[in-house]
Order: structure tokens, then sequence, then C-alpha cells
């Protein structure tokens, strides 16, 4: 049986967006793979081009609020925060007893520059996610 698993950043635009689609790239046999925000979002369209040069399409992923899952409908085995920590501290309490683990990144809505900078500034952050992520089993 799949175990299912959340990634929860601030606004479910970037980080957690990546991370649900490597989980699901490299582990999806294993899991059911979510993502969610602390607050309402909007999907980035630098990490949508980022994750199209790794053919990976989310262009027709939408941002969801943590809330939608904390009515216990899907009862999570890990909750992954991958913002940072000051941020990972507010992630709400889930139902059941799902472990906790906290993967910071940096945020590439904070990237300053031209368009073509902050692709290169998140291609990289979306590289050191795909690692960690084809590399997960070691914190579950």
């Amino acid at each position: 049986m799949k175990k299912n698993i959340i990634f929860i950043c601030i606004h479910n635009s970037a980080r957690s967006q990546m991370a649900e689609a490597y989980m699901k790239l490299f582990h999806g046999d294993k899991f059911n793979c979510y993502s969610a925000g602390l607050e309402q979002g909007s999907l980035n369209p630098v990490v949508v081009d980022a994750m199209k040069l790794d053919n990976i399409d989310i262009s027709n992923n939408k941002s969801k609020v943590v809330d939608l899952f904390l009515k216990g409908e899907i009862i999570f085995d890990y909750i992954v925060t991958v913002c940072d920590e000051s941020s990972a501290e507010k992630c709400p309490y889930f139902p059941g007893n799902g472990n906790r683990i906290h993967i910071g990144f940096e945020d590439p809505a904070t990237l300053g520059g031209s368009y073509e900078d902050k692709l290169t500034s998140t291609i990289k952050i979306r590289d050191k996610i795909k690692e960690k992520i084809k590399n997960i089993a070691k914190y579950l």
C-alpha cells in the first residue's frame, strides 16, 4: 500500500511544487504525493520554465492551501516542509501520526535580477531539490 506524503512551503508556488513533481517521478510507485502552501499563492512562471527544461510540465498545477488537507480525509505518513525553518514552524498539525521532516531550500520568489538571472538561480534550486528527493529514503 502506498504511503502519503505532502510537501509544504509558504505559497505552494515553487519549492513544494518541484518537490511533489520529483517525488512522483522518482518514488510515485511507493507514494501518493501532494503539496500545499501555508498561504494562498500562484504558480511561479520561472519555476514552470525551469521544470520544463528538465522535461517536467507543471504548468497546469494549481497552488493549494494546506487547509484543504487538514480535514483528515488523507492521513499523511510524512509531512515535509521545504521552506525556511521559521516558516516551517508555522506548519499546522495534521491528523494522524505523520512524521515531520524539514528540508529547507532558498525561495525562488526572493530572487532578483533579469529573467535569465532568476531562471539560472531557480535551476540551481531545482537541482538541489531534485537531488534531495531522489535520495529522500535517507530521511524517511
